[in-house]
């Protein structure tokens, strides 16, 4: 039982900031220590790791940037499929299958073809190893905020940061939730609200 809270408890780390911020020169205006640390929770570090182990803290943060970022494209995918919004036209014209005929909910996964899920894959690969490389632990791409930068008002990227880190723990938990709930009750998250089926039993 005691393992088992304790690795419960061991993720929550990576929403922790450290005793001392690590040097970042993308992020140099931004004190990354003092991001993600919001209320309720505070700051919460049950099992020391920003003591015991400072030096992973920037690695651990942007695992959960980055974690947060593909949750967030996941949920509203989920929330948009699901309101049976969908490109026009062929998935695959080979096939004679239309974006309109995949299912909803996990399904949908398993019904593209063989060669559209290796193109999502090698997508996935260049964005990770050449395009935005994860070793590039700061999270910023050169990119901004839609074209805006902020790295002249420090104030205002801790805000869009924190709001970015907040946004990204809540769709984990929402992707999460959506993916839980379909596999125990089989239904997609349209025919749950549809149903009602949201009983915690």
């Amino acid at each position: 039982m005691k393992l088992a809270i304790a690795l419960c408890l061991s993720s929550a780390a990576a929403f922790q900031a450290p005793a001392a911020a690590p040097a970042s020169t993308a992020l140099r205006a931004v004190d990354e220590s003092t991001l993600g640390v919001q209320a309720p929770a505070g700051f919460f570090d049950p099992l020391n790791y920003c003591e015991d182990q400072p030096e992973s803290f920037a690695r651990r943060r942007a695992v959960e940037r980055k974690h947060g970022r593909i949750a967030m494209v996941a949920i509203t995918g989920v929330l948009v499929h699901n309101a049976q919004i969908e490109f026009p036209g062929y998935l695959s014209k080979s096939a004679d299958l239309k974006f309109s005929d995949v299912p909803d909910g996990l399904g949908g996964f398993f019904s593209i073809p063989a060669a559209g899920i290796a193109q999502i894959l090698a997508f996935c690969a260049l964005v990770e190893l050449a395009w935005w490389p994860a070793n590039n632990y700061s999270g910023d791409y050169g990119c901004g905020f839609f074209g805006t930068s902020y790295n002249d008002d420090p104030e205002t990227k801790a805000t869009k940061l924190n709001a970015e880190l907040a946004n990204g723990r809540l769709a984990m938990l929402g992707i999460a939730g959506a993916m839980f709930a379909e596999g125990q009750t089989g239904e997609t998250l349209a025919q749950q609200f549809e149903n009602l089926s949201f009983s915690i039993v």
